[in-house]
């Protein structure tokens, strides 16, 4: 298994290492926005021309109102900290889809949809800033293209475990490919729920920055517990943490993302980790 080990470590060696600005979190990210944005500009194009746009003006005026003043905040902090091609990058877009779905998203390089489903759920203009946050969170933070990037090592891992096992029996071989396909399943796992927790964060701190009231962010999730009646899928084996966890996480962090908000206000590059 030493060629497992060996392989896997050359994967990582090589791939690109950055953090993530306001979480400091280390991310595996070798796709290349150039490689990533065209296509996701495209698919959202061809999602907008397949499904219905809200003809609620009110509540799209609003979605467009709040994913506006979050997004300039965000290319602010990103053009006061040395991120400018990046932010040339991003071409923010928020549109309200007339859909029952309890959900919104945001694909690589900021377009943003929202379902008329979730609309309930945010409550008001506050609420509707806390999913906004989050899900400009996911682009700021680059998750899509991070997925893409642990996704590819998972297929390398995978492949490893083939190679290094070649020699073996046919039972051998079939116990570490289910042993690798569990645990790396159950990582998988883990890792979307570390993107949806560091989302919430970071989306906590743009709401704020954009002039919101950040206790909304917690109350978001209170209200989706209401509508779920408590019942959700176990968090180990789920994408994103329970709902609970999230309540407690977005108080807890509310004091720290205040004072990231008001740093930022009041000095524009302080906020950036190395």
């Amino acid at each position: 298994m030493k060629k497992i080990a060996f392989l896997l470590l050359t994967v990582f060696f090589f791939s690109e290492c950055s953090k993530v600005p306001i979480t400091g979190r280390n991310r595996v990210n070798f796709v290349s926005d150039s490689q990533v944005l065209p296509a996701s500009f495209a698919q959202y194009q061809g999602f907008l021309e397949e499904n219905k746009l809200s003809t609620n003006r009110a509540m799209t005026n609003q979605v467009k109102s709040v994913g506006a003043n979050i997004s300039a905040a965000v290319d602010r902090f990103m053009r006061a900290n040395n991120m400018v091609e990046e932010a040339n990058a991003y071409k923010w877009e928020f549109n309200l889809i007339e859909d029952k779905t309890v959900n919104a998203w945001c694909m690589p390089g900021g377009k943003v949809v929202f379902y008329t489903g979730i609309m309930p759920i945010c409550a008001n203009e506050d609420g509707v800033a806390a999913v906004m946050g989050h899900e400009v969170a996911h682009a700021f933070a680059k998750h899509g293209q991070e997925r893409m990037s642990t996704g590819q090592l998972q297929q390398i891992g995978g492949l490893a475990v083939a190679l290094g096992t070649s020699g073996r029996s046919q039972e051998s071989q079939q116990i570490w490919n289910t042993a690798f396909g569990i645990g790396s399943g159950l990582g998988m796992l883990k890792f979307s729920r570390t993107h949806e927790q560091e989302a919430d964060r970071l989306g906590l701190v743009f709401m704020i920055m954009a002039g919101y009231n950040g206790t909304e962010a917690a109350e978001v999730w209170v209200r989706m517990s209401e509508k779920s009646g408590g019942s959700s899928t176990p968090e180990i084996l789920s994408t994103h943490p329970s709902n609970a966890s999230r309540i407690r996480d977005l108080r807890t962090y509310l004091p720290t993302a205040r004072k990231y908000a008001a740093k930022f206000n009041g000095d524009a590059n302080v906020m950036l980790k190395k």
